[in-house]
């Protein structure tokens, strides 16, 4: 039973430094060979950023009964295919950003061949980690398979990078709403789905618990994106840390370009309702839930 002086911001820093702690145990340090790679493998992952995934993995786990340190590995393994995916991302053959997080892009720090590398070992470093038999000790090996599968599933053609290839093909045309919302589900809803359905498994979720979870997380993860769309033209570069309008300039797919600035807030409030109405299985261990979608939708208002 959560505390009736409960709050969000307590509860984020306290995730996120675990994450963090977590993150510099786990990835190879500069002193391991090459030195050069995991210096700039560990820049983009200690950069900064929400961690969303690792909370919303955590926060999914103790909504079911678990406790935050038994996703733990899973969480870092998630942040780290994040990452690699930023790097790529903001590539020249990419979306060509030179900042992230308010620094400089790993490209523009390390060069574009460490840069690519760096992500290649972030996202090859994330399925060590899950494999390893030094984690995971008391997880029987069908559930570590089936988290191994959800993630690499939803980080690959069929979820993020496939997001991303209509994406890239999508700039400079019209598209629908079916198209745009493929797109968002993919590219970054994937990842966050997988974030909460594997928070859900491990936490010993039952099928029902599990099915509102998942219709949580695509809720979550469609409206994350929505809301990234709309900071794209109303934040400045120190809020947003990366290249404002970006998305306006490489005439991208996003909701504000279909819909209107005040129809991708709708949207955005749609999904926030969709994602609480998720949870009425749950009682009180879910809030943290409920408060990380409010938090997703409000900071782009």
């Amino acid at each position: 039973m959560m505390s009736n002086d409960w709050q969000l911001d307590p509860y984020l820093k306290e995730r996120i430094h675990l994450t963090e702690s977590a993150l510099d145990l786990y990835l190879p340090g500069t002193e391991t060979l090459p030195a050069s790679l995991h210096e700039a493998m560990r820049y983009s992952v200690f950069a900064g950023g929400k961690r969303i995934r690792p909370v919303l993995m955590m926060a999914a786990c103790e909504a079911v009964g678990g406790t935050p340190k038994q996703v733990l590995p899973a969480a870092c393994a998630i942040e780290m295919i994040h990452s690699y995916s930023l790097i790529h991302d903001d590539l020249p053959a990419m979306d060509d950003d030179d900042f992230r997080r308010g620094k400089p892009s790993n490209h523009k720090a390390y060069g574009e061949a460490k840069a690519i590398l760096a992500g290649d070992g972030l996202l090859t470093e994330a399925f060590i980690l899950l494999s390893s038999p030094r984690v995971f000790t008391d997880l029987d090996g069908e559930k570590r398979r089936e988290v191994i599968n959800l993630l690499a599933r939803n980080a690959g053609s069929r979820g993020m990078v496939g997001g991303q290839v209509v994406d890239m093909e999508s700039e400079g045309k019209e598209v629908d709403l079916p198209t745009l919302e493929y797109i968002h589900t993919h590219k970054t809803g994937a990842l966050i789905l997988a974030a909460i359905e594997i928070g859900a498994i491990i936490g010993g979720a039952d099928a029902e618990q599990r099915r509102a979870l998942c219709r949580y997380g695509e809720a979550a993860g469609l409206a994350f994106q929505v809301a990234d769309d709309i900071l794209d033209i109303v934040a400045d570069q120190d809020e947003l840390g990366k290249d404002v309008g970006s998305d306006q300039e490489r005439k991208k797919a996003t909701y504000p370009a279909l819909l209107g600035l005040d129809g991708a807030r709708e949207r955005a409030r749609e999904l926030r309702k969709l994602a609480f109405s998720s949870l009425d299985v749950f009682g009180e261990s879910a809030r943290p839930l409920r408060e990380i979608a409010s938090y997703i939708v409000d900071r782009s208002f």
